[in-house]
């Protein structure tokens, strides 16, 4: 069998596979984000209790495994009498590890905003939330944005491991054609370039388009 028929012949598991590859990453990535930007601005917060509980969760989310979390949310949750489809216990374990490194590129790029833009919206007399949102935020997420596109790569190459669930993503499907045909190469060669094109002509395209974009916004094109 050659590669040409190889793709033919399994290319519909291939594309199935990608779709539900694609689907957890933008599933994921809502998640982390909006979980980021809380935790983020907690982590800034005077109120000592929406720091330590913000604090708590980065440090449980990012010192342990996210393969244990994956297993924790999809194995251990049920025996508390809270079940979840795989699909969605897959995204929410992706979405709230990535969450919590998402929170601390929020925070620190909220630090990084000048100290005298934070003087000038003080002098203008805004509240505390409208200051932030009009002057503080639209300035952090310029800061905070070719971060984020790398983390968004790396939580696209995350969603990996729901395959270990049965999650009928790329890698489930690429280890299933290889069950079948032996053809490691071919089966996970296949998977790897599929990535790739993902990361590099998808997310990373994107997350430039809107670099460029807040650049303009912001009048620093």
């Amino acid at each position: 069998m050659s590669y040409l028929e190889f793709l033919d012949k399994y290319k519909e598991l291939i594309v199935s596979g990608t779709l539900v590859t694609v689907s957890l990453t933008i599933s994921s990535a809502a998640l982390a984000i909006l979980i980021a930007v809380f935790t983020g601005l907690m982590r800034t917060s005077s109120n000592v209790a929406l720091r330590s509980i913000a604090t708590g969760y980065v440090e449980i989310f990012r010192g342990t495994s996210l393969l244990v979390q994956l297993y924790w949310i999809f194995f251990v949750l049920p025996l508390f009498g809270v079940t979840l489809e795989k699909f969605v216990a897959g995204f929410v374990a992706v979405g709230l590890n990535l969450g919590a490194y998402g929170s601390e590129l929020v925070r620190g790029a909220i630090l990084s905003v000048a100290r005298g833009q934070w003087e000038a919206a003080l002098a203008l007399n805004l509240p505390p939330a409208r200051r932030m949102q009009r002057v503080i935020l639209p300035q952090a997420l310029l800061i905070m944005l070719p971060s984020w596109g790398n983390l968004l790569v790396e939580l696209m190459k995350g969603t990996a491991l729901v395959s270990l669930i049965a999650v009928s993503d790329l890698t489930f499907q690429a280890k299933l054609i290889n069950t079948t045909t032996y053809l490691s190469a071919w089966s996970f060669g296949t998977a790897l370039v599929v990535y790739y094109v993902l990361a590099r002509f998808l997310i990373t395209p994107a997350m430039r388009w809107l670099e460029e974009l807040m650049k303009r916004k912001m009048g620093r094109a």
